[in-house]
């Protein structure tokens, strides 16, 4: 009878522990900032398998004393799958965020799966040497883990922290967003809905109170993420790739976030933008507004103002989306409300006084007209929505073709300082301007082209603009301002270009209208003040294989060296961004030639050490990647030398031995 109940309890708990392995082993995908550290947990536990086989196999039954041994390694067990799952299905965002939380939890885990493995009694189970080797090797590997912090990426938790908290610069958001993209791997329509699912599901797991305010800004930061990533990849949010994500029914049609309403979950037919740029079907927000609400629904923010301004761009993407999905457009309302300003009566009806002028066909008084809209535009906020109520807009950008000059500067700064009002920008894009600001940015005065330049900026402050610009022949004709234009043209011209240019696709356009050789012209002439907006664009073309090339026909690297060892904090940093670029792909070894020849490695010491911290990234990388350039020079030298060495040893042995040298056979 002791011997029969000698392993009563053994046998249920060697199948709990083999479901609970197999059920870890089944948890794989970990496409997060943890792929590394979740991978090896997941691996040293499925090499504890075969000591269960064993056990379950033995023929012995296995001492209860042994078995009180492996209670605590099913509790351990139990905290490693719920880790590995969450890092399998949780939020990536989350997971980066929450990095110091995480890592303790890895500790925790890593040291209770220690300490459950050094309290087995292998003297009492029947495995053989080589399984008990096995397991003796993994416990190791747990111990020096729970003694080691192996931390995630750095990089992309500054990134990730820094959007988080709003805290980065406008001209480096964009490559800290391609970075973040990148590096959590949120680059299709299906990883950005999968993300958003994970953080949804936060949300429903606080049981539907307030999961924290910490969510909403990963909400934010996802956001910024699927807005930088449909930019730089227009089709992949087309209905083509987005229509068929739907669970359970894959034929389903869905219609898009973008397109609904976030307060009736709706396909809009009048799509408006509020004062916080968030956009809404008409008749629910003026519902919102009409109950005596103040804030934006969705962003919870205080409206500046209640005007709501139709989204032109919006609309005609959902008609658009119907027309290829063979859905009818919902039924606009007959008779739409108009936004509202705070124009009183008597200034709206002096700006349709000056609207009349505007298509009159005397040329003195279209150019008087324009004139005083442009002053009024630039005054405040309320005359810019005022004036395109009225609609200015479309009047102003028949001007744009005038043959007086005059009057055709006066159109386009009109149309600049309308600009600045975010609800203007759809309104004039939509009106079809962009043409006719890119024909006053070729034939203009210099005045009217420094406009157009800065016009076509404000217009790509919204990404999809930058897609619509880029394909007008807008930037041949900025590269040229920025080539013979005044101080005030040339640095328009710039900001337009490093706008546009962080769309990928504009970067090849502007390697070919010839900005490289301008840029690295403007680089070398300090006294020309155009030093740092040359080296920013310079660091956005050079991720480009066209800027690439071009940068390194340009024979940039003397000069980006020069700038490491001598300029500001902020060039230096963009100069190893180009440098880096360079140093990578086919032509690496030539250009760390080059960069190793003109002296870069003190420069790049010191950056290192007291750069901003993009700076001292890109220091680490390229001297990482100097180091090893150097290795193989060293190596390929001695190769050489060993080679000669022979060559001389085979000549000397063939005079000793009286064979002519050419005989001599060296078998290399």
């Amino acid at each position: 009878m002791e011997e029969e109940g000698k392993g009563s309890a053994a046998a249920p708990v060697v199948e709990r522990l083999m479901v609970a392995v197999e059920e870890i082993a089944a948890i794989s995908d970990y496409q997060n900032a943890y792929r590394k550290q979740l991978g090896n947990l997941s691996r040293r536990i499925k090499l504890l398998a075969p000591m269960f086989d064993e056990l379950k196999d033995s023929r012995d039954p296995i001492p209860e004393s042994a078995a009180r041994t492996l209670a605590p390694f099913e509790d351990a067990l139990a905290s490693a799958k719920e880790l590995l799952r969450f890092g399998s299905e949780g939020s990536k965002i989350f997971l980066v965020l929450e990095r110091d939380k995480i890592m303790k939890r890895f500790q925790e885990v890593t040291a209770q799966l220690e300490q459950a493995l050094g309290g087995i009694s292998f003297d009492e189970l029947d495995i053989s040497d080589e399984v008990r080797e096995q397991v003796e090797l993994v416990h190791a590997q747990f111990k020096r883990a729970k003694e080691r912090i192996d931390m995630p990426d750095p990089e992309l938790y500054v990134d990730l922290l820094s959007l988080y908290n709003k805290s980065t610069d406008a001209s480096a958001e964009p490559t800290i967003l391609g970075r973040l993209a990148e590096k959590l791997q949120l680059t299709t329509i299906y990883d950005l809905k999968q993300e958003s699912l994970a953080l949804h599901e936060m949300v429903v797991a606080s049981g539907g109170g307030d999961p924290g305010a910490n969510i909403e800004k990963m909400s934010m930061s996802l956001k910024k993420i699927k807005d930088f990533v449909q930019t730089q990849n227009p089709e992949m949010g087309t209905p083509a790739n987005s229509k068929f994500l739907s669970e359970g029914n894959p034929k389903a049609l869905v219609i898009p976030d973008d397109f609904r309403c976030p307060i009736s979950l709706d396909l809009m037919s009048d799509p408006v933008i509020v004062a916080t740029g968030q956009t809404y079907e008409r008749a629910c927000i003026e519902k919102w507004l009409a109950s005596g609400h103040d804030t934006c629904p969705k962003t919870q923010q205080r409206l500046s103002n209640m005007s709501i301004t139709p989204n032109y761009v919006l609309r005609s993407l959902i008609a658009h989306w119907c027309e290829a999905n063979g859905v009818e457009p919902p039924k606009r309302p007959a008779q739409p409300s108009k936004p509202t300003s705070g124009c009183s009566s008597s200034e709206r009806a002096n700006i349709d006084a000056l609207l009349c002028k505007l298509s009159a066909p005397n040329l003195e008084d279209q150019r008087s007209a324009a004139g005083e809209l442009r002053l009024l535009a630039k005054r405040n906020a309320d005359n810019r929505i005022c004036i395109a109520e009225a609609g200015a807009i479309p009047r102003l950008i028949n001007l744009l073709a005038s043959v007086d000059p005059r009057t055709q500067e006066h159109a386009v700064t009109a149309l600049l300082n309308l600009s600045i009002c975010e609800e203007n920008k759809a309104n004039i894009i939509a009106s079809g301007a962009v043409p006719g600001i890119v024909h006053v940015l070729r034939n203009g005065s210099m005045e009217a082209r420094e406009n157009a330049a800065a016009t076509l900026f404000s217009l790509s402050i919204v990404d999809e603009n930058k897609v619509t610009i880029g394909a007008s022949g807008a930037i041949p004709a900025l590269v040229s301002l920025l080539s013979e234009g005044t101080q005030r043209g040339k640095k328009d011209a710039a900001t337009a270009l490093f706008n546009l240019c962080i769309y990928q696709g504009n970067k090849g356009k502007a390697v070919r209208a010839g900005v490289v050789p301008l840029l690295m012209g403007l680089v070398i002439e300090p006294a020309g003040g155009m030093v740092d907006e040359a080296l920013a664009i310079l660091a956005i073309l050079s991720s480009h294989p066209e800027g690439k090339v071009a940068i390194g026909a340009a024979e940039a690297v003397p000069v980006l060296v020069e700038v490491i060892r001598s300029g500001s904090p902020r060039n230096r940093e963009n100069a190893a961004a180009v440098l880096l670029h360079l140093c990578g792909g086919e032509q690496q070894y030539h250009y760390l030639a080059m960069a190793q020849n003109c002296g870069v490695l003190g420069p790049l010491r010191e950056l290192a050490m007291n750069g901003t911290d993009r700076g001292k990234r890109k220091a680490v990388q390229l001297l990482e990647r100097m180091s090893r350039f150097m290795e193989q020079q060293q190596e390929t030298q001695a190769q050489a030398t060993s080679l000669v060495h022979t060559q001389v040893e085979v000549h000397a042995e063939a005079e000793r031995s009286e064979i002519p040298p050419s005989m001599a056979v060296v078998d290399l």
